[in-house]
């Protein structure tokens, strides 16, 4: 009976999953198996009829998951009991399953090939949001928003402006996959402590030839582990990036309060409820969803650094945590990735609020403009600064406009005519090098795409 809600399917891909399944698993433990054969016969240290029927019947169709989890019951080693389910399906040539290796040459080097998979999947979903981010930037770089700094109006920005920083986040989680997966990816056949005493006068050309089988790159040099400082990048830089999905999301959550009204994730309006009892709800449940695994995946990263030590050469306090840990960060940061490009492809964006927003205090977040023109007109920075702040409070507890507030005070008009006041007040003209910046990094990020795209 399904008890975790990836049992459940509540959350990740199918396709995730099934890396990650049980069978999905055993799989991965055969070939693993079937290289290594194929690799001794190669060099000669096995028969290659008997390589050859471990290759064909490495398999789940042969090599059935009830009987592995039989045999486990009952010796109580789980590599042991794939060893024995293969053994019995091959025949005589069973006698060659496994030979000079050890547990972990199996099961460290079947999971370098679930996490290539995984990351493989994982960096054509963050390929996918970054192409949805580039979109939405392009398509609002003009578009006025309100920038706010401790949760208060600021000075205006643009809202492809927000998009691009948000791009370029996930431009560095890319660049940062790519960087660690020759580091993360990798098998080995070192036997055991990591000597590859059990595996023969041809132990290195064997460890070659199976991880080329495999299409893994063998670690450099292990113990009878792969050492876990691997899977511990791995897991702190999937918290990271879902930390950045965090805080895209969470980003939209606030600008979807109604009183903001700013932006708001997808709702099916002719379908979907928002609350039991209240009919006018609707709720930012996708963002929330990504804000609140967002907190597991961090959570990971504790166990995941735990597991770097070890005593010795190698015991298994890391097993029973990985279980858990390296298909729940892979499968969580996927289906984040999914929500999160959902609500970003079905964005609801209200352009006229994000104005009306703009000129919600009446015209105060043009104070800066208004201190620096009259910093550069000879006035000084800091008197300016301490006048205009002057004028802002009192402008915002009489409820009068900024402008009209300027416009009837002498030293600002000893300093600057009215329409040089009006220039100053004007929002969509003091953006800075905004719109430039969302034209270099979407020239940038498209450059990265093309040669990401190139095979090297």
């Amino acid at each position: 009976m399904p008890i975790l809600p990836i049992d459940m399917g509540r959350y990740g891909s199918p396709e995730m999953r099934a890396i990650f399944d049980e069978e999905g698993k055993l799989q991965r433990l055969l070939d693993v198996e079937a290289a290594l054969a194929w690799a001794h016969a190669e060099v000669g240290d096995l028969p290659k009829e008997a390589a050859e029927t471990i290759g064909a019947m490495a398999s789940v169709a042969h090599v059935r998951l009830d009987r592995v989890k039989a045999i486990e019951a009952a010796i109580r080693h789980d590599v042991m009991a794939v060893v024995q389910a293969l053994a019995e399906v091959c025949g005589s040539s069973g006698a060659y399953v496994h030979v000079g290796a050890t547990s972990n040459d199996i099961t460290d080097s079947a999971t370098a090939l679930q996490l290539k998979d995984a990351i493989a999947l994982i960096g054509y979903r963050l390929t996918d949001l970054e192409g949805v981010l580039m979109e939405l930037a392009a398509a609002n770089k003009r578009v006025l928003i309100i920038g706010r700094t401790h949760g208060q109006h600021a000075i205006p920005t643009t809202l492809g402006f927000k998009f691009v920083v948000w791009l370029r986040e996930v431009a560095r989680h890319i660049q940062r996959l790519a960087e660690c997966t020759p580091r993360v990816v990798v098998g080995k056949m070192s036997g055991a402590v990591g000597t590859q005493a059990g595996l023969g006068p041809h132990a290195l050309q064997v460890q070659q030839l199976t991880m080329k089988r495999l299409g893994l790159r063998p670690a450099e040099v292990s113990t009878q582990i792969v050492q876990r400082d691997r899977y511990a990048e791995l897991i702190c830089l999937f918290a990271n990036v879902a930390s950045s999905l965090d805080n895209f999301a969470l980003e939209i959550r606030e600008l979807q309060r109604p009183e903001i009204g700013e932006l708001a994730e997808p709702f099916a309006a002719a379908t979907q409820v928002g609350s039991s009892t209240m009919p006018q709800k609707q709720n930012p449940i996708l963002c929330e969803r990504v804000c609140g695994l967002a907190k597991i995946l961090r959570s990971l990263t504790i166990p995941a650094l735990e597991n770097v030590p070890t005593w010795h050469e190698r015991d298994i306090t890391q097993s029973s945590a990985e279980r858990f840990i390296l298909p729940e960060a892979c499968i969580l940061l996927e289906y984040m990735l999914i929500l999160l490009t959902r609500v970003l492809r079905g964005l609801h964006i209200d352009r006229e609020r994000m104005r009306a927003n703009v000129d919600v205090t009446g015209g105060r977040v043009m104070s800066e403009s208004i201190m620096l023109a009259l910093a550069q007109r000879g006035l000084g920075r800091q008197r300016a600064h301490s006048l205009i702040r002057d004028i802002a409070l009192q402008s915002d507890r009489d409820g009068t406009a900024f402008r009209d507030a300027l416009l009837a005070h002498p030293e600002v008009l000893r300093w600057l005519s009215p329409p040089e006041v009006e220039a100053a007040l004007r929002p969509e003209d003091y953006l800075g090098t905004a719109l430039e910046q969302v034209d270099a990094m979407l020239a940038l990020t498209a450059a990265e795409r093309e040669q990401r795209a190139t095979p090297p």
